[in-house]
């Protein structure tokens, strides 16, 4: 069966305004375009039935029916392809499926999280870092290990910023944050309890929270100022966060850029100043 989608975004390049007209139409109401009639996908696309028939045959087909049903079978087999795609990982999957699976969950993630971006609190959220004294990063697992990357990130560009990855050594940097500062608590579920500690002690010193999870309801949400929302393809019982750790590594990619581009000439030249040099290997 041929490929429509393929086929008509290949030719789009030398097609005439009608005909590009006509595949924006198609590109963007795939589903529609297989099930209307010759007259309706005319009305819809300002053509006529005679310049779809000639559309048909320089995209290689005989006929607007023959069109029609390979768009139909495309869309069918995307879809079970898809589905497959995000099911879980199962133990009979093969190599190329797991590659699939864990791919595009990965970007089913990010582009969920964009859609959950609420950008006024996102620039409160810029605001507050680039206004503060300091940053002090908080997570457990593989949260923490985006807390490191954030603090990492704002090493380089000479923010003041503070992590600890023992839990009670988290208690004690709560304990201790002084008056300027802004704390950062990443946990996708947002019922980890030792974060629950960390933000009741900081609420009580009466210091802002930013926090990174996902959009929902939770004891974390609460405590915070904001909350940056990400999106994740895995459920909250997981054998291993992957896709949400992808999102928050991009959450804080996001607010890093962003506080960049405050005093940007600054921090591009602290960021050249700070630049590690890789030794090159001497030649034999």
């Amino acid at each position: 069966m041929k490929n429509v989608l393929i086929r008509i975004q290949e030719y789009k390049g030398t097609a005439s305004e009608t005909e590009k007209g006509i595949i924006a139409w198609i590109t963007e109401h795939p589903q529609e375009a297989s099930e209307c009639s010759i007259q309706g996908l005319a009305q819809e696309t300002f053509s006529s039935p005679a310049t779809l028939i000639r559309f048909c045959h320089k995209m290689g087909f005989k006929g607007f029916k023959e069109f029609q049903k390979s768009l139909l079978y495309e869309l069918a087999i995307r879809k079970e392809t898809d589905r497959k795609r995000f099911e879980d990982i199962k133990e009979e999957d093969s190599l190329e499926e797991i590659v699939d699976k864990v791919t595009y969950k990965t970007i089913s993630s990010l582009e969920n999280t964009r859609k959950l971006i609420d950008m006024q609190v996102l620039e409160k959220c810029v605001n507050l870092l680039i206004e503060s004294n300091a940053v002090y990063l908080y997570g457990l697992g593989s949260s923490l290990l985006v807390a490191r990357d954030a603090y990492l990130k704002w090493l380089r560009i000479n923010k003041e910023c503070f992590i600890c990855d023992d839990v009670h050594a988290q208690y004690l940097q709560a304990m201790n944050m002084k008056k300027g500062s802004v704390a950062m608590i990443i946990s996708y579920s947002g019922m980890t309890q030792e974060m629950i500690t960390c933000a009741e002690i900081i609420r009580d010193k009466g210091l802002p929270i930013i926090l990174i999870s996902r959009l929902d309801d939770s004891p974390l949400t609460r405590l915070a100022d904001y909350n940056l929302c990400v999106a994740s393809t895995e459920v909250l019982i997981r054998h291993g966060a992957m896709s949400s750790r992808i999102s928050q590594l991009n959450m804080i990619d996001i607010l890093y850029t962003a506080y960049i581009r405050h005093n940007f000439e600054e921090n591009m030249q602290q960021l050249k100043r700070t630049h590690i040099r890789k030794q090159e290997s001497p030649e034999s």
